[in-house]
């Protein structure tokens, strides 16, 4: 795979990430950095530039929804990784995550075909695929309707999987699907809903867990499945990027481990969450006080264990990920030695 490098005096060419700022994606720059490519992050003026610093990267300001934006943004790329989203489980004004995650994929999208990007890597979400009742992992196979989505980060992120599926059917787009499980580790400075109830356990405020499962994989190994899928991935294909199916309650007690804290022994049922999290959500909408402890939408995903399969990303792209332990331990000593987020302060031992 041709990468961009100087070679025999040759202009370098560029390989632009967006979201490069964010947890994700600012792991996927750090890995082309090291890599060699010369690489160019489109991020809002919003954003949190910390994960960027001392990165030699050039920076554009921009949109997703600014279409001069992302026409400076893409110019002389080669390839496009696009990791931006508007990933929160709870949102107070649904439609700006719609306009983000699905219009701002389909401009972006559109604008690579303009720019004549050779390959493109989106990141997707295991959120769009359907998951076994039975609790056996689910892989890329699983065919979801949108209506088996809960709530409307899983609604967006399978709206705008399904424009960039079209559009690589239809128009010819150079694209492969990547999707990430439950990322975790260090960079985590929003904090992501994951990294949050890290967080929040290793402050020891996570008394009790729920009979739930996840998928856990270091960050770090995500953004290896993103370089792989550009030198091996299959235009069209989507490729699950995950780690170790645990239990919620298999994870507190590593991370209690991690962070000399007791382990939670207390189970709570559904039900219980479930009311926590209305009156948890009406709190937060008539008192203005941000997001909720928890919300619906995470209360009805608790009901089922979350695992998954990276089989086919190991066959067909090399891909391999560490130890559930050795992820957990980079976050909870990220987390230690930062602190993060609005209503999480600064974690000491």
């Amino acid at each position: 795979m041709e990468d961009g490098n100087t070679t025999s005096g040759k202009v370098q060419q560029v390989t632009l990430v967006t979201g490069g700022a964010g947890f994700i994606g600012s792991a996927v720059v750090r890995r082309l950095v090291r890599s060699g490519h010369r690489v160019r992050v489109l991020i809002r003026p919003t954003s949190d530039p910390r994960n960027l610093r001392r990165l030699p990267i050039d920076i554009v300001t921009g949109d997703l929804t600014d279409q001069p934006s992302l026409e400076r943004a893409l110019k002389g790329c080669r390839f496009l990784f696009h990791v931006a989203a508007d990933y929160r489980l709870w949102v107070p004004e649904p439609e700006r995550m719609y306009e983000n995650n699905v219009r701002g994929t389909e401009k972006i999208m559109e604008e690579a075909l303009k720019a004549g990007v050779r390959k493109i890597i989106y990141t997707s979400s295991v959120a769009t695929l359907k998951l076994n009742g039975n609790g056996v992992p689910a892989d890329e196979k699983g065919a979801a309707s949108l209506g088996d989505m809960i709530g409307h980060y899983k609604r967006s992120k399978f709206l705008a999987e399904a424009a960039v599926l079209d559009l690589i059917e239809t128009r010819g787009l150079p694209a492969v699907v990547v999707s990430p499980s439950m990322p975790v580790g260090p960079g985590d400075i929003k904090p992501t809903p994951t990294g949050r109830f890290i967080a929040n356990a290793v402050a020891g405020r996570m008394p009790a867990y729920v009979n739930t499962g996840l998928n856990v994989v270091h960050v770090d190994d995500v953004a290896r499945g993103h370089l792989l899928a550009l030198e091996h991935g299959t235009i069209g294909e989507r490729y699950i990027l995950g780690g170790h199916n645990m239990t919620l309650k298999e994870i507190l007690i590593e991370v209690a481990s991690i962070a000399g804290r007791m382990p939670p022994r207390v189970r709570l049922p559904h039900r219980l969450i479930l009311a926590a999290a209305f009156f948890s959500e009406a709190w937060a909408r008539c008192a203005c006080r941000g997001e909720p402890r928890v919300s619906l939408d995470e209360a009805r995903m608790a009901r089922k264990r979350m695992f998954f399969s990276s089989g086919k990303a190991e066959r067909e792209l090399g891909y391999t990920y560490r130890p559930a332990s050795e992820a957990l331990r980079d976050a909870v000593h990220w987390f230690r030695q930062n602190g993060c987020g609005k209503g999480i302060e600064k974690l000491r031992d």
